[in-house]
């Protein structure tokens, strides 16, 4: 059965297909986030899962003060909620060049970090930055065995960090350590997996310390490894989770040691029963991620034996043996397996409180180009 939390006194406000966030949830999980954290000044949280500023302001109330994005539009955004360390954790090539150029200049007090794993665009970075005077720092993506991006560590990746530490425009900001390949279940497999990712890291900082290189930060793992980051004793560490602001079943499901509740559901209706055993909700795949298999996509709390049969742009059937309980018009919880692109999906959240709904945040984020 779904939890008493999330019950809402009233429905009617609340149009469907509709993501809906539960604030007292979200603040439960920030505050799991400091706790796991040791403190606040050692986050620096990714913003790709909620993409709001709003969601910014319950961090920062917190002392949370450094934040991580993935596209120039979050960053964007989070200059303009007010941050001013943000770590644009992606390499940046072509346009994007001038954009990040534009963005230094439009945000003079904002201390900007990229990353970079080849020395074409980064020269073409260095030279678009010293050619309008600005400069901003450039961490070394190091790649720790999930082969997406980053520079294996030895050799070039040192001569790269040189290049770095050197070009006009760009200030070395350390180095940066996604993990997203380490998945394991178990807590100690995974401890292991997070070292021995950690420590050829460490020895590879130190040797450019040794050689006079400043290495000031490495932000380092997501959401199922930070909370193994931060048992190490390190103040280069900044642990940078995400999904934790709003979590999902994907997530609790393969890490039921993450202290994380869903925060963040969708709210959708029957809008047919075709058949004696099916009904057809408006909760299609522009309403939720999709990108899993059918099966697996969305679960439904209140129906453990719903089977999701067909899925197109504006509807999801389903199968459960509850079917003849349903009357177009019903509402019905479903929680998302894979809440970050599903949160991108969606214009603005209804948001809750106290079991009342108490405000509509905009996802101002999902967008590719805000001005910038």
């Amino acid at each position: 059965m779904l939890d008493s939390r999330y019950t809402i006194a009233d429905l009617s406000e609340i149009y469907s297909p509709g993501l809906v966030v539960f604030r007292d949830l979200v603040e439960q999980n920030l505050a799991g986030m400091l706790r796991v954290a040791g403190s606040a000044d050692r986050l620096r949280p990714h913003c790709k899962t909620h993409k709001m500023p709003a969601v910014i302001a319950l961090e920062q109330a917190l002392g949370i003060t450094r934040h991580k994005a993935a596209t120039i539009a979050e960053a964007e955004m989070l200059a303009r909620a007010g941050v001013e360390d943000i770590f644009l954790a992606y390499n940046i090539v072509g346009p994007n060049i001038g954009r990040v150029v534009r963005f230094a200049q439009t945000f003079p007090s904002v201390k900007l970090a990229v990353t970079a794993d080849h020395p074409v665009p980064l020269a073409q970075l260095s030279s678009a930055l010293a050619a309008a005077g600005q400069s901003i720092d450039v961490l070394l993506d190091v790649d720790t065995g999930l082969h997406r991006t980053g520079v294996s560590l030895g050799p070039q990746a040192f001569e790269l960090y040189r290049q770095i530490a050197h070009l006009p425009g760009i200030v070395a900001g350390g180095l940066h350590l996604y993990d997203g390949h380490n998945h394991q279940r178990d807590v100690a497999e995974r401890r292991t997996a997070v070292l021995a990712v950690w420590e050829p890291a460490a020895r590879f900082r130190d040797e450019l310390v040794a050689a006079g290189l400043s290495v000031p930060k490495i932000v380092a793992g997501g959401t199922a490894s930070f909370p193994i980051f931060a048992t190490i004793d390190d103040p280069a560490i900044e642990l940078s989770p995400g999904t934790t602001i709003f979590h999902d079943y994907g997530y609790g499901d393969a890490f039921p040691d993450l202290v994380f509740q869903p925060a963040a559901l969708l709210l959708a209706r029957v809008i047919s029963r075709p058949t004696p055993d099916r009904i057809t909700l408006d909760l299609g795949y522009k309403a939720v991620a999709s990108e899993n298999p059918l099966t697996n996509r969305v679960r439904f709390p209140e129906l453990p034996d719903a089977k999701p049969v067909l899925q197109n742009e504006e509807h999801l059937v389903i199968e459960t043996s509850a079917a003849e309980r349903f009357t177009p018009g019903d509402a019905l919880w479903a929680i998302p397996k894979h809440i970050c692109p599903t949160t991108a999906l969606h214009q603005q959240v209804y948001v809750i409180s106290g079991g009342r709904l108490v405000d509509r945040w905009p996802v101002v984020a999902r967008d590719r180009v805000l001005e910038i």
